[in-house]
């Protein structure tokens, strides 16, 4: 995951992008936007804070990876996640929106952000790779075909071909949003056990805010 500050490092997300590019170990990178919370001494929320918006221009304008119908909204909480999957073969990265059509990874998905695990998904890259299949049932299926690669076994193809990118937007309490918060996919377990939303957790969750949170609801009730 990689923080982002205006004029801090902002300028390097493209360079960030390639450089993952070129490991074999690394699988993606997730961008976000630097949370006002915490500690961030002499921090200008005013001129430093990015929007996810802004981050996906920032990627379109620095690496020449991903166009703008790559860099697609989240089913589960557009308005907090933006993601693009590609594939890395023969030495090219093609981004997956390429050979599909983006309504198919929009509407297919589940409320999450982990498509790899989907066991529908699954079936549909044994089909493309399956020896019965003539080039236009080929064709046909490899539009359906989304990024399940790990459990799958396919001559050339493995989850070391998979690359993905992140906006993810972790909140302050400057632009809360309820319902984002009610959308979100991304949870943490906390010690209590308690799943709560990624969101929230600098927010309410850390030791040193909850007596402040239970103040807060007993005054609600």
């Amino acid at each position: 995951m990689v923080t982002l500050q205006r004029g801090l490092n902002d300028d390097e997300i493209g360079g960030i992008i390639d450089y993952a590019l070129q490991q074999p170990c690394v699988r993606g990178v997730t961008f976000q936007p630097t949370q006002f919370s915490g500690r961030l001494e002499g921090y200008d929320r005013a001129a430093g804070k990015l929007t996810p918006t802004e981050v996906r221009q920032k990627i379109l304008e620095q690496t020449d990876v991903f166009q703008p119908n790559d860099l697609i909204p989240v089913p589960c909480n557009p308005d907090a996640l933006t993601m693009a999957y590609a594939l890395k073969l023969a030495g090219q990265v093609i981004p997956l929106t390429r050979l599909i059509d983006p309504e198919v990874l929009l509407n297919s998905s589940k409320n999450t952000i982990v498509y790899e695990q989907d066991a529908a998904l699954h079936g549909y890259v044994m089909k493309m790779f399956s020896t019965g299949n003539s080039p236009l049932s080929a064709s046909q299926t490899f539009n359906q075909l989304l990024c399940c690669l790990p459990n799958v076994v396919a001559e050339g193809l493995s989850y070391n071909n998979l690359f993905r990118v992140i906006i993810m937007n972790f909140m302050d309490a400057y632009d809360f949003d309820v319902r984002a918060i009610k959308k979100s996919c991304v949870h943490i377990v906390d010690t209590s056990g308690k799943i709560i939303p990624f969101e929230t957790m600098n927010l309410f969750y850390r030791e040193e805010l909850r007596s402040h949170l239970e103040t807060l609801r007993g005054e609600a009730i």
